[in-house]
């Protein structure tokens, strides 16, 4: 299974299907389809101690990305030319949903859309992607990010009608 899900908050269950459903498109808009991903939906509690113990930042934060895929003490590799190993372990990708949520209500856009940016975002980070080196990386990370999400947004209905179409046939 390419995306291992766990849900450590009542919170997030509403949303574990449709999030799994995009990590497993993002994989595959990211041609790593048989690469594996961690998902997890945790509370502001939660991913604040995430935050202190591996960022040294004492405040919750929406998403957090742990690779499996860098080195220690080096950059990450080019994420274009990682070779897709079959079950590689990219990492990683744990979001608040209580941030999710409340990010979803301020920004006036779907709870679902939201969590699909972080998790785009996260999966970014995976690869080697870091929009705080510099004011460059920023730009190319957030350039990326944006067309991985408009191709996610084309993708949409054609991954529903494939799911209508499978089910009509069962």
């Amino acid at each position: 299974m390419p995306v291992e899900f766990r849900c450590g908050t009542p919170r997030g269950r509403a949303h574990a299907s449709k999030l799994i459903a995009d990590a497993e498109r993002i994989l595959a808009v990211a041609k790593l389809p048989d690469c594996e991903l961690s998902l997890t939906l945790t509370s502001d509690r939660a991913i604040r101690a995430l935050n202190r113990k591996y960022r040294g930042k004492d405040s919750p934060t929406d998403v957090l990305s742990f690779s499996q895929i860098e080195t220690a003490g080096r950059r990450p590799p080019d994420p274009l030319k990682i070779v897709n190993e079959k079950h590689r372990p990219l990492g990683d990708v744990v979001i608040s949903i209580d941030t999710a949520l409340r990010q979803a209500c301020e920004l006036g856009v779907a709870p679902a859309l939201r969590l699909r940016t972080l998790l785009a975002h996260g999966c970014l980070h995976l690869l080697g992607y870091d929009h705080e080196r510099s004011p460059a990386d920023a730009r190319r990370m957030f350039a990326r990010q944006r067309r991985l999400e408009a191709r996610l947004d084309e993708e949409e209905p054609a991954a529903r009608a494939k799911r209508l179409v499978a089910a009509r046939s069962r």
